[in-house]
């Protein structure tokens, strides 16, 4: 994605408050210019060289006018640039956010977690100030052109001494501008490694005590905040030498002024007026200049930003982050809504054929001891206990993936009653289905707000699912109940606590389809068994489960044995146990014992 083409899509995002913050930056600028000539007609005043009519006092009037209109046209487009930035900031992290949340559900980001919020907090405040800078480029044009028109009526000769080098300082400032890109990019990465090896030790705090590696994680994270450290100096000191250098050729021009406006100054050629309006408008060249130079830089800057920013977006969609979307800025927000059920979401049967799924080449080394699934076949039908098992490694996980399109599959068929489901990903979603993976994703925030997410659901709905998640017991025993804050991924809640949390979470939304990827490992056989019977309370509630406890397996209305992710056999535990020696060794629990991955 281009660097003008994503500016020139934030520029007509808004065209009407983006054309407005024009105005008001050209009408502040424009206030100054009248300034400049006020102080020409006061010094012309009081040196008897003011035009017939104008009196000190009048020219005083002025003054106070003129700087009044400065002060509401600053006040008016101060408002309107937070306004067009606050509008640009947030299209920006809007569209970030979706396509991040587009990417199918096991597919990791395309960097570090600490790059990412970099580039929604740091790039995004560039971009900001890249599109600020382009409005102010229109105002600063105006003002410069008025001033230099005016300059050119009052002496060309003196106008042409100071104007030249203004321009040779802008052509050796051109030639400084390319190295800001690297330094951007270098001070960018080592950030984005600080914050990074920050979040990871978060997370690893437990593993960091055990280990007795807390000073070597504190070294670690010290000589990345040294390298960060040097990266930041020196793209600061880049940028700000290059600031000063184009700010400070107002002084050089200033001298300029008056070694060429000696001569007219003493044969009253040239007023002191005269003399005062050129050093106003010469400021404001250099001030033009200067500013120019400076939008030169953030261009660069904002270029890198750009780059980071497509990162987060598939190779396909990367325009799609400075796509045109509405965005609720104003007014009340957009209310949650339950999920619509229409008449086809209701589920009668699904059938997966031939389903196929070969992780890409370029896969971690984690994904890579994954097996691949090879032609699986299954069917389930509405009311119906589905059971996934094999050995550890055999596929279970990745297979209730690649169905509900958190994987992409590379073969096969899905069909919802019949019908080819074509983007699993958008389908498999409530009502028509609800998913709890091996290890749920709670957030730091109370149990019931973990449990509705955002769902306007009544009370009752709320206690029935609780109770189905077999829940209900551990709330008095909890803190405050269901405002009880869960901590930071459910910290704060057991094991077996956390899994039925996200089963509850399910059933409030009381989707057709239950997905549950080795829900009862963290309960013990017991509460799993209540779990089961209250699922199936309601009979026409539809589950495919991933497990290789007895529970599930024994409840099973149909097994689908996985070894290596090819289907050894579909059927109930009964016949399994009579056809297949793999599905008496996983009853017998000799598969997890001997530790064996195939």
């Amino acid at each position: 994605m281009r660097t003008c083409q994503a500016l020139w899509r934030l520029v007509t995002y808004r065209p009407g408050l983006y054309s407005a913050n024009v105005i008001a930056w050209i009408g502040i600028l424009m206030a100054e210019l009248a300034a400049g000539y006020v102080a020409k007609l006061f010094f012309d005043a009081i040196t008897d060289a003011s035009p017939a009519g104008l009196t000190v006092e009048s020219i005083i009037a002025l003054v106070v006018g003129v700087g009044i209109v400065r002060i509401v046209t600053i006040l008016i487009g101060a408002l309107t640039d937070i306004r067009h930035r606050y509008t640009m900031g947030s299209l920006l992290r809007h569209n970030l956010l979706n396509q991040v949340l587009a990417l199918p559900g096991a597919q990791p980001l395309s960097c570090s977690t600490g790059e990412a919020l970099n580039t929604l907090r740091d790039d995004v405040q560039v971009l900001e100030d890249t599109i600020s800078w382009i409005v102010d480029q229109f105002a600063f044009a105006a003002y410069a052109a008025v001033a230099l028109a005016i300059l050119l009526t009052i002496d060309a000769r003196i106008t042409t001494v100071v104007v030249l080098p203004l321009l040779s300082v802008l052509v050796a400032g051109r030639l400084v501008s390319k190295h800001i890109r690297r330094f951007r990019e270098a001070s960018r990465r080592a950030a984005e490694r600080v914050t990074g090896a920050i979040g990871e030790a978060m997370e690893g705090v437990e593993t960091i005590q055990l280990a007795g590696a807390e000073q070597h994680i504190v070294e670690h994270i010290r000589v990345l905040n040294e390298e960060r450290l040097h990266a930041t100096v020196r793209d600061r000191l880049l940028t700000q030498s290059f600031h000063a250098f184009f700010w400070n050729a107002a002084t050089l021009c200033t001298g300029l002024i008056l070694l060429a406006a000696a001569d007219g100054l003493s044969a009253g050629t040239f007023s002191v007026g005269d003399f005062a309006l050129f050093v106003v408008y010469v400021g404001i060249l250099a001030e033009f200049i200067a500013a120019f130079g400076d939008f030169m830089m953030h261009i660069r800057q904002a270029g890198v930003s750009i780059e980071r920013m497509a990162v987060l977006a598939p190779e396909n969609r990367q325009e799609a982050v400075v796509e045109h979307v509405p965005l609720a800025i104003r007014g009340p927000q957009p209310k949650v809504t339950l999920p619509q059920r229409s008449p086809g979401d209701r589920l009668s049967e699904l059938r997966v054929e031939n389903l196929s799924f070969q992780w890409p080449s370029q896969t971690t080394d984690e994904d890579a001891q994954r097996p691949s699934l090879t032609r699986i076949s299954f069917t389930v039908c509405r009311g119906e206990f589905v059971v996934v098992t094999g050995r550890i490694g055999s596929g279970k996980s990745t297979l209730v993936r690649v169905l509900l399109g958190l994987l992409t599959k590379t073969g096969g068929r899905i069909l919802w009653n019949g019908y080819p489901v074509d983007d699993p990903a958008s389908f498999f979603v409530p009502p028509r289905s609800a998913y709890t993976p091996q290890v749920p994703q709670l957030f730091s925030d109370s149990l019931e707000s973990n449990i509705r997410m955002g769902l306007p659901v009544s009370s009752d709905v709320l206690h029935r699912s609780i109770r189905a998640a077999v829940l209900e017991e551990d709330i008095p025993h909890l803190h405050d109940g269901l405002q009880t804050l869960v901590g930071a991924k459910g910290v704060k809640l057991s094991g077996g606590q956390r899994q039925r949390t996200a089963a509850a979470r399910m059933f409030v939304r009381e989707p057709e389809l239950l997905v549950f990827d080795d829900l009862s490992s963290a309960l013990d056989v017991e509460t799993e068994r209540h779990l089961w019977e209250r699922v199936f309370e309601r009979k026409d509630r539809t589950c495919i489960v991933v497990s290789h406890r007895r529970p599930a397996l024994e409840r099973a209305d149909r097994i689908v044995l996985l070894r290596e992710g090819i289907v050894l056999g579909v059927g109930r535990l009964s016949q399994l146990l009579e056809t297949h020696q793999e599905m008496c060794d996983l009853w017998q629990g000799q598969a997890f014992r001997s530790g064996q991955r195939p």
